[in-house]
């Protein structure tokens, strides 16, 4: 990718970090979707991609895999970073919704 590519975030993700009741909760969204309106009039579902919630840090998706197994909580959006997502592990096929076929996902770690 060419340093316009960069600028641009093409092919990157936003990864932000949340630190709620002593558990780290990871948002990461494909970077063009972050402040993105998703909606899918059949499922009546209206999904604000929050720069407040995802817009962190700006990674590539093997930085956000990184930051993924830190996760005890994660909240991923974007085709690039669920595939990525699947693909590693960290979340099964079955498990994803797609909102305006935008793939959508979440896991959380048990503690025992």
């Amino acid at each position: 990718m060419g340093e316009t590519g960069l600028r641009l975030g093409l092919g990157m993700v936003y990864v932000k970090r949340h630190e709620v009741e002593g558990n780290l909760v990871i948002a990461i969204c494909d970077a063009e979707l972050v402040d993105r309106v998703i909606v899918d009039e059949e499922k009546g579902i209206r999904f604000h991609v929050s720069p407040y919630f995802y817009k962190g840090e700006l990674m590539s998706i093997d930085r956000a895999i990184d930051e993924l197994s830190r996760a005890d909580v994660a909240n991923i959006v974007g085709r690039r970073i669920v595939s990525a997502a699947i693909n590693n592990g960290f979340i099964h096929r079955d498990a994803v919704i797609r909102i305006n076929n935008i793939p959508h996902a979440q896991f959380v770690v048990l503690k025992g």
